[in-house]
C-alpha cells in the first residue's frame, strides 16, 4: 500500500541514486562546480522531487502524469550529462556504466507508471 511517495520504488532509487551523484561530484574539477558539477546534481534530484511534488498534490492522475514525464526527462539528461563526464575523464567507464544503467532502470520504472495512467 502507497501511504506517501517515499513507498514508490522508483522514488527510493532515485533518491539513492541522488546521493551517489553527489559524492561522484564532490572529486570534480572545482571550474565545473557551478557547471557541469551543479547541473547533473540539479538533473539527479529532480527525478525524485517531481515524483514528491506530482504525489503530494493529489490532485488527480493527470497531474501527476505531467510529473512523472518531468521526472522521466530528468532522468534522460541525468544520463546524457553522465555520459559528458565520462568523455571529459571526470568519471570512470565503470561508475559511468553503474550510474547510467541506474539512471535507465529508473526511466523504464518511470515509463511504466506513465503507461498505467494512459
Amino acid at each position: 500500500m502507497i501511504i506517501s511517495c517515499k513507498d514508490m520504488h522508483v522514488y527510493e532509487k532515485s533518491y539513492k541514486c541522488v546521493l551517489e551523484v553527489y559524492k561522484m561530484t564532490k572529486s570534480f574539477p572545482k571550474e565545473e562546480m557551478f557547471a557541469l558539477t551543479n547541473q547533473l546534481r540539479r538533473a539527479a534530484y529532480s527525478i525524485p522531487l517531481n515524483i514528491a511534488e506530482g504525489y503530494g498534490r493529489k490532485s488527480g492522475d493527470k497531474e501527476f502524469k505531467r510529473f512523472l514525464q518531468m521526472a522521466l526527462g530528468s532522468a534522460d539528461e541525468t544520463q546524457v550529462i553522465l555520459e559528458l563526464c565520462k568523455d571529459l575523464g571526470y568519471i570512470s567507464n565503470e561508475i559511468f556504466s553503474n550510474t547510467s544503467l541506474k539512471y535507465s532502470e529508473i526511466a523504464k520504472m518511470l515509463n511504466g507508471l506513465i503507461q498505467k495512467m494512459k
